[in-house]
């Protein structure tokens, strides 16, 4: 869960015992190493494994505090504001605006200064299920950008998609509040109901969902291509369980029978850095680069196979790993181990590219601040930071399977003319029932189409849109988008060679 994060690409923040305590910026730190990806809501977060490097955050702070002219000039201005200012001043709220304004200056997404409640929030996520919606979000300009909806939940089956923008929730605009803001606006008891206005393409549509128990189980396995017995294992994200997990899968597909395997790491937004290094582990042989990490101003550090990660259980089965817009981080982290130090072969579309790493540090007050202090290559020494890996086999998904969701049942009426419509035609036409130009346009031809399609889905044959229709349209055509998985074909039939 994946699956800001905790580890990752792409939400939540980190096991607790694994962070950093400093009282105040004192020397004493330790670094929670954490490639980012935050879990909305839900789901597990992206995590950490301890990191040294040359001076620790907290020294660096404790630098800053001396005599230097930048924090003179800090000093004057809190101490003329709060002696000044024409109101009283909450002391703690001008801190905590200072230290919100130089964070912010770096510019970097993945680089924040969370509160005591957003603290707690991001906290709560890692080792257990949790109440949300269930995909990993990222900030993206003043807005929310979907990194990859978890396989199971509220988010994955109303048909939100990486990259898609949420722009409102129920109703109120998220513009300039902090991800973790956005993420304890999208969380809730089990069964109550959220309403999103999401951005895709351009286009702006609304869906409810109703929140649910995020899953912590993070593998999945079963045996597929008959006489040929492939092993089929999707992980969704990587979290505290999940190599145990994922060493489980394999051990039983192997007592199945299973001559080769197939991992897919498409929707993985990513999850615990050391979760990433004990799986690729074992695909590799000792000695085998998983990773590399390089902090400002030093040599690169290598993170390599062996006992310590994979305690001596090894596969040696023929593989190949699916990929997508949607596998981030710790997902990535594996899947150019596996390809570039096993030569494994990646198949699908190009990876989300989140190639930094974060570390949080945890203050007496309970609040954090986590910021980017190094960047992680693949074995060769490749940096992918907005890049993303490149299959080795490109199999990207039809265009339908981007179409964004039908909602709004008063916009699609015979006469009119907007772009819910075009994308009513669009779903049509993806079924088999639209022929002619999607033009928005909802005349005899769109008429004759949804009769054609309501008449098939045994539905009253009214060319008219309702609820029930758009429900058995949207099933449907998620149900074609998975019976035509160009990505899961292409790998399926390189194994089966």
């Amino acid at each position: 869960m994946a699956k800001e994060t905790k580890e990752t690409a792409p939400e939540q923040p980190v096991n607790p015992h694994l962070k950093s305590k400093a009282k105040r910026p004192k020397r004493r730190v330790g670094l929670w190493t954490y490639i980012i990806s935050i879990v909305v809501a839900l789901g597990i977060g992206i995590g950490g494994t301890y990191w040294v490097i040359g001076r620790s955050v907290n020294q660096q702070l404790a630098n800053m505090q001396q005599t230097s002219t930048a924090m003179k000039k800090i000093q004057s201005v809190y101490a003329t504001i709060s002696q000044n200012y024409y109101q009283p001043v909450n002391e703690n709220k001008l801190a905590n605006g200072a230290i919100n304004g130089m964070v912010n200056s770096l510019g970097d997404k993945f680089s924040e200064y969370m509160d005591k409640s957003e603290t707690e929030s991001l906290n709560d996520t890692i080792d257990s299920s949790f109440s949300g919606i269930g995909a990993q979000v990222q900030k993206s300009g003043s807005y929310i950008q979907i990194i990859s909806p978890i396989a199971g939940t509220p988010a994955k089956k109303v048909g939100l998609k990486p990259k898609d923008i949420i722009k409102k929730v129920n109703g109120k605009s998220i513009a300039g509040k902090t991800l973790t803001q956005a993420v304890n606006l999208m969380r809730g008891k089990v069964g109550t109901t959220v309403k999103l206005t999401v951005e895709r393409a351009g286009k702006t549509f609304t869906v409810s969902l109703k929140r649910a128990k995020i899953p912590v189980t993070t593998v999945d396995y079963k045996l597929v291509g008959g006489k040929k017995k492939i092993g089929y294992i999707t992980v969704s994200t990587f979290s505290t369980n999940t190599a145990k997990e994922f060493k489980t899968a394999l051990k039983a597909l192997d007592k199945k029978g299973a001559k080769k395997l197939v991992i897919d790491m498409r929707g993985n937004p990513g999850g615990l850095m050391t979760a990433a290094l004990k799986m690729a582990s074992m695909f590799l042989k000792n000695g085998k680069t998983i990773m590399q990490v390089q902090a400002r101003d030093s040599q690169a550090e290598k993170y390599v196979a062996g006992k310590k990660y994979d305690g001596g259980y090894k596969e040696t089965k023929p593989t190949t790993v699916l990929i997508d817009g949607g596998s981030a981080s710790a997902a990535e982290i594996f899947s150019a181990a596996l390809h570039q130090s096993a030569g494994v072969k990646l198949v699908g579309s190009q990876s989300y590219g989140k190639g930094t790493v974060q570390t949080v540090s945890t203050f007496s007050d309970k609040t954090e601040m986590k910021i980017t202090v190094a960047k992680w290559l693949t074995p060769n020494g490749t940096w992918i930071n907005k890049k993303g890996l490149t299959p080795t086999i490109k199999a990207n998904e039809p265009s339908y399977a981007s179409l964004t969701v039908l909602s709004k049942v008063s916009d699609l009426q015979a006469g009119k003319v907007n772009d819910n419509i075009k994308t009513l035609q669009q779903y049509l036409k993806a079924m088999g029932d639209f022929k002619g130009s999607a033009n928005g346009y909802f005349g005899a031809s769109t008429t004759q189409a949804l009769k054609h399609y309501q008449k098939k889905a045994k539905l009253p044959a009214t060319g008219k849109v309702n609820k029930k229709t758009l429900t058995k349209l949207e099933v449907q055509l998620a149900q074609k988008i998975s019976d035509h998985d160009r990505a899961y074909n292409a790998a399926m039939k390189l194994m089966s060679k």
